[in-house]
């Protein structure tokens, strides 16, 4: 009976915690515009009028983009270290990163998110060449 107890006082603080996050939400102005959420929740059938609910939504899309966007950073210091790695003398003068579509679909196949490219990105040095000049 004493572990019943315990797990109800450990159920109000986790009732306690979320609703005095929920409540910090109402001053909280996201990176993501409200409208902009509200939109994308409506157009998937999702109506809600809580702007708290709206904003935690923000967040989390907040936190999803930061995320794929840093490990789209990673994997292009990863593939433009090992490409320069010949040529010392040109790092030490060019550090500019280049982000491809080709480290966000990396970034973004590690959290179930498959992204297929068209043809008319520039990520290769035959793209915008006649298909049938190329060398494939």
């Amino acid at each position: 009976m004493n572990q019943n107890q315990g797990g109800n006082d450990a159920r109000h603080d986790d009732d306690s915690a979320l609703s005095d996050f929920l409540a910090s939400l109402v001053d909280y102005t996201p990176t993501i515009p409200d409208e902009l959420v509200e939109h994308y929740l409506a157009k998937s059938g999702f109506q809600c009028p809580d702007v708290r609910l709206i904003r935690l939504v923000a967040v989390a899309t907040q936190k999803f983009v930061t995320e794929v966007a840093s490990d789209a950073l990673q994997q292009c210091k990863a593939r433009q270290s090992a490409v320069v790695k010949d040529k010392r003398d040109k790092q030490q003068k060019d550090k500019r990163l280049i982000l491809t579509m080709e480290d966000l679909s990396k970034a973004l196949r590690e959290y179930g998110v498959n992204v297929k490219h068209q043809e008319y990105f520039a990520d290769s040095p035959s793209s915008g060449m006649d298909p049938a000049s190329r060398d494939e």
